[in-house]
């Protein structure tokens, strides 16, 4: 019973330690491509701030593409893994709402949260080259699809405005849940990101409902 014990300790602590380590190449990452851009960014470097070898970045978080994906990712979820859009709360909280104003306010207020931690991602991926342009419009896809999921849970309610389309409907939220229009408004033209909030959830509902 105590080598029991003692093998679930030892594994605990050895997933702990592999959790921290990881958790500081991101964090390092993260600060490194903002301070000195992507392509200036060097895994040498990184793996100096982040207290490992080289090996260890490449072992634990792979090449730089993959590197910035996962930074991407942990800013959409908020939290230190990727998380699929079907498990995150905001997105069980809409779903369980029937009232179309509601999910609509929920989810501004999720994307004002989200790209509070994007914004300066994306001012990197703007300066980055072409792999890093390959990641950020992988996700915009991604977002794209999730949209028209949106779209068909909006219509589910019959609130939504007569004889608008449903494709519509999704690339209207893709353009206006973007990062690159948070930044226009938050980081160009100086809005505070809860006004952002309050008026993106005001413009979806004088848009797309009845």
């Amino acid at each position: 019973m105590e080598r029991q014990v003692k093998r679930q300790y030892d594994t605990s602590r050895r997933r702990a330690a592999a959790q921290a380590t990881r958790q500081a190449i991101l964090d390092a990452a993260r600060r490194l491509f903002i301070e000195r851009g992507y392509a200036a960014a060097t895994m040498a470097e990184l793996a100096e701030r982040a207290g490992v070898a080289v090996d260890t970045v490449y072992t634990v978080a792979g090449r730089k593409p993959a590197l910035f994906l996962q930074l991407v990712e942990s800013a959409i979820s908020g939290t230190d893994d990727a998380v699929p859009a079907a498990e995150r709360d905001y997105v069980r909280e809409m779903r369980a709402e029937p009232d179309a104003a509601r999910k609509l306010r929920r989810y501004a207020r999720a994307v004002r949260e989200m790209h509070a931690r994007l914004a300066p991602l994306l001012l990197v991926a703007r300066a980055g080259p072409p792999e890093v342009a390959e990641v950020w419009q992988g996700i915009a896809r991604r977002r794209a699809d999730n949209m028209r999921l949106l779209a068909a849970d909006l219509a589910a309610t019959g609130q939504l405005r007569d004889g608008l389309d449903l494709e519509e409907v999704a690339d209207v939220m893709w353009a206006t849940n973007s990062p690159e229009f948070y930044c226009l408004l938050v980081e160009d033209r100086s809005w505070q990101p809860e006004h952002f909030e309050l008026w993106l959830a005001d413009g979806w509902c004088r848009l797309l409902l009845a």
